[in-house]
């Protein structure tokens, strides 16, 4: 089992940065891709960023790409997700996610196996 808890949600305006944390437990952290959905209000729940155990390979959706940044210390057992040039539309609850880099790669949800609890982000206008 994997236990993930993220942290470093919040209420921001628009063009601010968050930095969200996702510390992870539980068994060997580098065995793990890590990834981040995100779930507005009445919207299914959507890929956000991956990146697999080792770090070299990384994957975002379009929508994010230049603003948000992903990354991970392994020595921490961490994954981080920086975000810039926040915009209205980043307003969800990001959730952090582990698993195989396959199942992550494919970008859905339902494919996943372990999921923090998730952290608000608000962005206002």
């Amino acid at each position: 089992q994997v236990q993930l808890v993220e942290s470093g949600g919040g209420l921001v305006q628009a063009g601010g940065s968050l930095r969200l944390s996702c510390l992870a437990s539980g068994r060997t952290f580098t065995r793990d891709a890590m990834g981040w959905f995100r779930q507005a209000p009445g919207r299914e729940r959507e890929f956000v960023a991956s990146i697999s155990s080792s770090g070299s390979m990384i994957d975002y959706v379009d929508s994010v790409k230049g603003r948000f940044t992903i990354s991970r210390d392994n020595a921490k057992s961490t994954v981080y997700l920086q975000m810039n040039s926040l915009k209205p539309e980043d307003t969800a609850v990001y959730y952090c996610t582990a698993g195989a880099w396959y199942s992550i790669a494919a970008r859905r949800p339902a494919g996943m196996p372990y999921w923090g609890q998730g952290t608000q982000v608000t962005v206002s206008s």
